[in-house]
């Protein structure tokens, strides 16, 4: 027990001093399995984890998944979703920021990263909302947030990650997370409509379209919609694996872009690389945090809580409660896939001696991820933004998100107190 919180102080304390986190959560993990066990053991926990991740059959669906979100980024679906979300909401005040939000959540239903979801809209938002007189802020603020929606909505690569580590059914995670997605697309709009309610000058009507406009920006997303029908429908109806839907996601996403004419060799060189080197720091980080778990497992820590938890038994919502602050001042310092590996194998098996469901659960953490992604000081959606537009200062994006992840602690509360809004559409996965 004291050789495993002395390795989580070592842990955060490297953390906060800015070195990577795969390296410090593989260094921590193989000095404590030495310091508990032998070197030898901690030698051969290395290679062993290392060799299991790399021919783990699951685990194919995250290099997929990233391959199929870097097709759907080069074939310009994102400008089409946001014309069309522009079409029906741009001329209400703050109308560029809700269409802002909307095609953030479409472009999510087809790539899975937040990162590259921010990323891409901000080169597709930012420019129109500037041209009519946007606040700085509330323009970042909404592709920020907007662009958190990228790890809940599926394909979410974190909810993946989560039905690994867990052995829950990914078909189920997705479909869980698709109505909690819907209600942050619902409360960003909120949002909006707040700071257009206390600021109206930070975000001036649009330009109003015809029906007949906004029926052709509609027909232009047609492509989004099939990709994601192709997907998530096959994986519903039990016709296909996640991990064949990801194939399938990414050979359609590679079909798209081909036919749109947005592909030459070097695209294609550049879109390989570019999926080559993201899957390598995710499995960086996965091999980093299954070597921590299997030293944290080691020791008695892991039952040690849940003699803890079992002791709040006729008040289980305390622990949530306090798993819950402590997700949000890990947000503060940690990105997102580093702690969803880092305290899922800790803190599920007291979700499960508690009795809760744990595909609620893996919304619940998601959903807290979300958030720390818009949160100081490490708010990775913030610093995307920072690097793709240097003209605005990192306050101002932080000032424009705090509306924003305000209503995603609402959300949080509401998926927390009901949760049949995780549950309700799992029940009818195959």
């Amino acid at each position: 027990m004291t050789v495993a919180l002395i390795g989580l102080a070592v842990l955060l304390i490297l953390a906060f001093l800015r070195i990577p986190i795969a390296f410090v959560m593989a260094l921590v993990g193989f000095a404590g399995m030495a310091w508990v066990n032998s070197p030898t053991a901690a030698l051969y926990n290395v290679g062993q984890t290392a060799f299991d991740a790399a021919i783990n059959y699951e685990l194919s669906v995250v290099p997929l998944f990233v391959l199929m979100g870097n097709f759907v980024a080069r074939a310009h679906l994102a400008a089409e979703l946001y014309n069309a979300s522009n079409a029906f909401l741009g001329h209400r005040k703050g109308g560029l920021a809700m269409a802002t939000v909307v095609a953030c959540g479409g472009f999510s239903a087809i790539c899975g990263s937040s990162l590259a979801t921010a990323a891409t809209m901000s080169k597709v938002a930012m420019p129109s909302m500037r041209r009519f007189g946007y606040a700085d802020s509330l323009a970042t603020g909404s592709i920020a947030a907007g662009g958190t929606l990228g790890i809940l909505i599926p394909p979410s690569v974190l909810l993946v990650i989560y039905g690994i580590l867990t052995q829950q059914s990914i078909g189920k995670l997705f479909a869980a997370g698709i109505l909690p997605g819907l209600i942050g697309v619902l409360f960003y709009l909120f949002a909006v409509r707040y700071v257009t309610w206390r600021r109206p000058e930070a975000g001036p009507a649009g330009e109003r379209q015809d029906w007949p406009q906004r029926f052709r920006a509609l027909s232009s997303v047609w492509g989004v919609i099939l990709l994601f029908a192709l997907v998530m429908g096959g994986i519903y109806g039990g016709v296909f694996s996640p991990t064949e839907a990801a194939g399938i996601g990414a050979m359609g996403a590679f079909a798209f872009a081909l036919l749109r004419g947005a592909l030459s060799w070097r695209v294609l060189w550049e879109i390989l690389e570019e999926s080559v080197a993201t899957t390598a720091m995710l499995f960086a980080v996965l091999i980093g945090a299954l070597l921590f778990a299997n030293f944290i497992n080691f020791t008695d820590f892991p039952q040690a809580l849940v003699r803890i938890a079992m002791q709040f038994q006729d008040t289980p919502w305390l622990v949530i409660a306090a798993i819950l602050v402590i997700y949000i001042l890990l947000g503060c310092v940690f990105e997102s896939m580093s702690m969803i590996l880092l305290t899922v194998p800790i803190f599920y098996p007291l979700i499960v001696q508690l009795g809760y469901d744990p595909i609620w659960f893996g919304i619940v953490v998601v959903v807290v991820t979300e958030i720390s992604l818009i949160t100081p000081p490490v708010g990775l959606n913030v610093f995307v933004l920072r690097g793709v537009l240097p003209d605005v200062s990192t306050g101002t994006i932080f000032k424009g998100v705090t509306p924003f992840w305000v209503a995603d602690i609402f959300r949080l509360t509401l998926i927390v107190l009901v949760p049949w809004v995780s549950t309700w559409l799992a029940t009818y996965v195959v």
